[in-house]
């Protein structure tokens, strides 16, 4: 069973999903993660010196990779922030995981992010209206590949673990108490 986190850049898809990973007892992998050991460098300056579309390339090889793994494994997966904007990616993540929207607005977002230097997307003048185009660019595809979906607003990490794993219990993806 693969659970995979999508939403925004700064959802807390990583934060969540190694809470979630050992709350369950599953591994966790962080597709940024793997990606910058793949590229031997960070994303950002990556992204500096390739470009998106070679990144996008590298994400879609990784993200085809990591959910072909056979069903027995247990893992959570957190995603970029933008892996859904490859339709391969929506298919893949859609067909061979459980894919959870970490949905959180433009605004909650910013309030997290407004110091972030990491994050090549909101390296820009205007960071809160980035994330307000990267929504209405990328909040129909999450909608559209979620099975589930968790407004983040202001719970704890705990707090949005436990409502995961609620829905997920009542769908019954996952065993009551496991």
């Amino acid at each position: 069973m693969v659970i995979s986190l999508v939403g925004l850049p700064g959802g807390g898809k990583s934060t969540v999903g190694r809470q979630l990973a050992k709350r369950i007892g599953a591994r966790f992998l962080d597709s940024d993660a793997v990606l910058e050991e793949r590229i031997g460098m960070p994303i950002r300056q990556y992204f500096e010196q390739f470009g998106e579309a070679a990144f996008r390339d590298h994400e879609e090889a990784v993200i085809d990779e990591i959910t072909s793994h056979t069903p027995d494994v247990s893992l959570v997966l957190a995603t970029g922030g933008g892996a859904l904007l490859r339709p391969m990616n929506r298919e893949r993540l859609k067909a061979r995981t459980t894919v959870v929207y970490l949905r959180s607005t433009p605004d909650e977002l910013y309030r997290r992010l407004k110091h972030d230097t990491q994050r090549p997307l909101l390296q820009v003048a205007d960071p809160l209206a980035k994330l307000r185009e990267l929504y209405e660019q990328r909040h129909p595809l999450y909608e559209q590949t979620a099975h589930y979906c968790v407004d983040t607003g202001r719970p704890s990490v705990a707090t949005l673990v436990n409502m995961i794993m609620m829905q997920l219990e009542v769908a019954g993806v996952l065993k009551p108490g496991a």
